[in-house]
């Protein structure tokens, strides 16, 4: 059973050694499984991480060991999970429809839920739940669940006490937002961070974190809010840390460009299917801002201090290697 919501009040000490009452922090709210209509009863198993419709209607879990199908599911027709999809989203704020196929949103608890209409999809409706932790990571459960080695956590923990640029980047799944939020975990009480995410899941435990949220345009295409306008106004919000959720378009040179310019300790995370490709996604993004590969080139090297990398093998998520990039052509070595 996942523990209930238990509001706690931390407080921060300024430098001079003052006792001042600081923010609250609160542990996040158990997720509201109720968003999710038929799927809430699979969704309320604490080892249950991600559930998946597919085209047949067939129902896949993923426990920490893989991908299963559930025998408990009774495959839906299309009809019927359009129907659910329409509902979770529209849980969410956001609208699912034949003008807007394709919708990524939160639900309450920290849910992240990402459905798919035809024709965009080949076959039927497709839905993607993606389950919040009841509470937030901390490096230290991430040592215990053996994702990295105590001596890899020390490691990020000087990183995240010196100010480092980190990028942490990975295939799906492999735990970087996870790895993220236990390392934002780890910066001074004093210090205030500003998260810009496309659907926000970040969940830290710190007492001082601000987010800012990507927005859907309505229904007459108006009044969207992109990522890189996003990073543009936290930069106007006196962030000490700054961090993209996960880059996946132009804001990697807005990102960039804070980085080089004085807004030291930020952080990012990147999808990529191996380390050997994370220099090309990063150029493939570059391109999107219309920066070429050797000005993205030298904007990383001179901006990210250490790159993540992490891998899935089965259903154990780790730390693959702690490197950085040499040279404008963007190769991980390892770090010195």
């Amino acid at each position: 059973m996942v523990e209930p919501f238990v509001p706690i009040r931390r407080t921060a000490a300024p430098a001079d050694g003052t006792e001042t009452p600081g923010p609250m922090a609160v542990r996040p709210k158990v997720p509201d499984h109720g968003a999710l209509g038929a799927l809430a009863p699979f969704a309320a198993d604490p080892a249950v991480t991600d559930l998946l419709v597919d085209g047949l209607g067939r129902l896949w879990l993923d426990r920490g060991a893989g991908l299963v199908v559930s025998p408990h599911w009774r495959p839906v027709d299309p009809v019927a999970a359009r129907r659910l999809a329409v509902g979770i989203v529209a849980s969410g704020g956001r609208h699912l429809d034949d003008a807007t196929p394709c919708v990524d949103v939160r639900l309450p608890g920290g849910i992240r839920a990402h459905a798919v209409l035809p024709p965009v999809s080949t076959a039927g409706p497709l839905l993607s739940v993606r389950i919040a932790r009841a509470e937030p990571w901390r490096l230290a459960d991430l040592e215990g669940a053996g994702m990295l080695t105590p001596e890899q956590g020390e490691r990020l923990r000087s990183a995240v006490g010196e100010r480092r640029n980190l990028l942490i980047c990975g295939p799906a799944g492999s735990g970087k937002t996870s790895l993220l939020a236990a390392l934002l975990a780890e910066v001074p009480p004093t210090e205030r961070i500003v998260t810009v995410e496309d659907v926000a899941e970040l969940v830290i435990d710190h007492p001082h974190v601000v987010g800012l949220e990507a927005r859907q345009p309505n229904a007459d295409g108006a009044g969207g809010v992109g990522l890189a306008r996003l990073v543009r106004e936290a930069l106007r919000m006196r962030p000490d840390r700054l961090v993209v959720g996960e880059c996946r378009g132009a804001e990697i040179v807005e990102l960039l460009a804070a980085m080089n310019t004085g807004h030291d300790g930020g952080a990012g995370t990147l999808h990529s299917t191996g380390i050997a490709g994370v220099g090309a996604r990063l150029e493939a993004l570059g391109a999107l801002a219309g920066l070429g590969p050797d000005a993205l080139g030298r904007q990383v090297v001179a901006a990210v201090d250490l790159v993540v990398h992490l891998a899935r093998d089965g259903g154990r998520r780790r730390v693959d290697r702690i490197g950085r990039f040499a040279g404008p052509g963007l190769e991980i070595v390892p770090a010195g």
